[in-house]
């Protein structure tokens, strides 16, 4: 019997990050990454465990990611958002804000690349509508989903042959992030999760390098 394939996800705690979870849990033992209690999603799925660390705090994010020897799939899901226009946010919402969007999952793919490259795995970045265009009260936001897509293209050409890349872009979701905003459509996390799925079930033979879902027009 072949050992169960494994999953690490930023974010699993909630939102998209905690749908995914959720779907890959059906096939894959999941290291639910969450900045504290992480028990309510691993209680949850079959085979889990808990990655409980703060991503802001780079020493304590390597020690964590060199307990895993065994790794299939990367999702680096977890983001923050802070909605003001640009002359209202302050220094310390422009860094948590490249710190979590950008330099958590470059940490993280670092230190797990090699065991990554191993299996012949996957990383999916989860990025947004918002790293393709601007977005107005959005600049922090923006210019880290930017940074982030600018990162993973530029590792599906480094990697090209060793470890497959995905880009997901989803479009407004309903999560935390959004709530209490202006009522436009948004769809269910679950819909995020099943692009995922596409993009993990399409391996080791294809990679799917972009994907941008959004709410149906109705």
């Amino acid at each position: 019997m072949q050992p169960q394939k494994t999953a690490l996800i930023t974010g699993a705690s909630r939102g998209i990050g905690r749908a995914i979870a959720e779907e890959l849990g059906k096939d894959h033992h999941i290291y639910a990454g969450a900045s504290k209690d992480a028990s309510q999603i691993v209680d949850k799925l079959p085979s889990a465990e808990p990655f409980e660390v703060d991503l802001t705090d780079t020493e304590a994010l390597i020690r964590a990611a060199r307990e895993i020897a065994q790794l299939d799939v990367l999702v680096l899901a977890a983001g923050v958002l802070h909605k003001a226009p640009f002359t209202e946010l302050t220094d310390a919402q422009w860094r948590e804000s490249l710190e979590v969007n950008v330099m958590a999952p470059v940490t993280l793919t670092r230190e797990l690349l090699p065991a990554l490259r191993r299996s012949s795995g996957l990383i999916i970045t989860i990025n947004s509508g918002a790293g393709l265009h601007g977005v107005e009260d959005n600049s922090a936001y923006c210019a880290s989903k930017f940074a982030l897509r600018g990162f993973t293209e530029s590792l599906q050409e480094e990697e090209a042959g060793k470890v497959r890349v995905t880009s997901l872009h989803p479009g407004r979701t309903d999560t935390d992030m959004l709530a209490g905003d202006d009522g436009r459509p948004k769809m269910d996390a679950v819909n995020v999760a099943k692009a995922a799925r596409l993009a993990v079930d399409a391996g080791p033979g294809a990679v799917v390098e972009f994907m941008r879902v959004r709410p149906a027009r109705i």
